[in-house]
C-alpha cells in the first residue's frame, strides 16, 4: 500500500548523520500506532514503536522508519510527502493531519504519539481505509465546467474579482481530512460531506459555469448541506486552509437566494 522511494535504500534518515556530527540533538519517541489486518484478527490492536529522531522531522518520517527498520507489513498511504497529493491523511493524538506536513515537535512527542486511521470509512488494513465512497461524493456533484454551445475560440476571460470568488476552494486536494472529520459524516455514510461540497462551491460561483442550477439541486437533498450543523470540524482539519464552513453556508444561501 505504500510507495518506495530512492529513500528505502537507506532507512537511516539525514537527521542521524547530522547528529553524528553534532549538528542535531535527537529524542526517542513512542509511535502509537492503531493496526488492523483483518486477515489475522477483526479487531485493531495498538502497537507501540521507539525511535531516535530529529524533533524537526515530519510524522512522516518517523512512520517511514518503522515501516523500514522494524516491521515491513506497517501499511499506508503516501506519495509526493510535501503536503500536495494528500494521501496520507491520518489522525495523529486525535486530529485528522496530513503526516508529511505535521513535524515531531508540534505534537507532543513527550508522550506517545498516536497514529490511527481517518474516521468514518471502512478500514482496509492499519492506515488505508476505502476511499471509493469519498470519491463518489465528490464525482456526484459534477466538479468540472459545464457549458453551452460550442467551444469558444479565445480563452474564456474572468476578472479579479471573478476569480476571487471561488478562489478558496480551489485549494482542496482531496484528502478527506475534513469529511472524516465531521460527527454528521461519522453517523451518516451517506452525506455528501465537507469536500464534496467544497468542490460543488468551485464550479457553483465560477462566473464560466452553466451548471450550477443542477448542482444546486443535488445538494439540496436531504443528504446535502442542510446536513450540516456547523461544528467547524472540517475548517480546523483542512490542511490548505480552507474555510470549509463558509463554503458550505455560501452553498446554502444560494439555494435559498436563488429562485428570488
Amino acid at each position: 500500500m505504500s510507495t518506495p522511494t530512492i529513500d528505502e535504500a537507506n532507512p537511516h534518515s539525514a537527521a542521524l548523520d547530522a547528529a553524528e556530527s553534532g549538528k542535531v540533538e535527537l529524542i526517542t519517541v513512542t509511535l502509537r500506532i492503531r493496526r488492523f489486518n483483518p486477515e489475522e484478527h477483526p479487531d485493531a490492536v495498538w502497537v507501540d514503536y521507539q525511535l531516535t529522531v530529529d524533533p524537526k522531522e515530519r510524522v512522516l518520517d518517523a512512520i517511514n522508519r518503522v515501516k523500514w527498520e522494524q516491521d515491513g507489513t506497517l501499511t499506508y498511504r503516501r506519495s509526493c510527502a510535501h503536503g500536495v497529493c494528500g494521501s496520507d491523511a491520518m489522525r495523529i493524538n486525535g486530529k485528522n493531519r496530513l503526516a508529511c506536513k505535521t513535524l515531531i515537535k508540534d505534537v507532543n512527542p513527550e508522550k506517545p504519539i498516536t497514529i490511527e486511521a481517518i474516521k468514518g470509512m471502512t478500514v482496509l488494513k492499519d492506515l488505508v481505509v476505502d476511499m471509493d465512497p469519498f470519491f463518489q461524493a465528490y464525482r456526484d456533484v459534477m466538479p468540472f465546467l459545464i457549458t453551452k454551445g460550442n467551444a469558444p475560440t479565445r480563452e474564456r476571460i474572468q476578472s479579479e474579482e471573478d476569480v476571487q470568488r471561488f478562489e478558496d476552494t480551489t485549494k482542496c486536494i482531496l484528502c478527506a481530512a475534513c469529511t472524516s472529520s465531521c460527527p454528521v459524516f461519522w453517523n451518516d455514510g451517506q452525506y455528501f460531506g465537507p469536500a464534496a461540497i467544497v468542490n460543488a462551491h468551485r464550479f457553483i460561483f465560477d462566473s464560466r459555469d452553466e451548471g450550477a442550477e443542477q448542482r444546486l439541486e443535488i445538494l439540496n437533498d436531504r443528504e446535502g448541506v442542510w446536513r450540516c450543523r456547523t461544528t467547524f470540524n472540517c475548517t480546523d482539519a483542512c490542511p490548505r486552509g480552507i474555510e470549509v464552513t463558509k463554503a458550505i453556508q455560501e452553498v446554502k444561501r444560494a439555494l435559498i437566494t436563488r429562485r428570488y
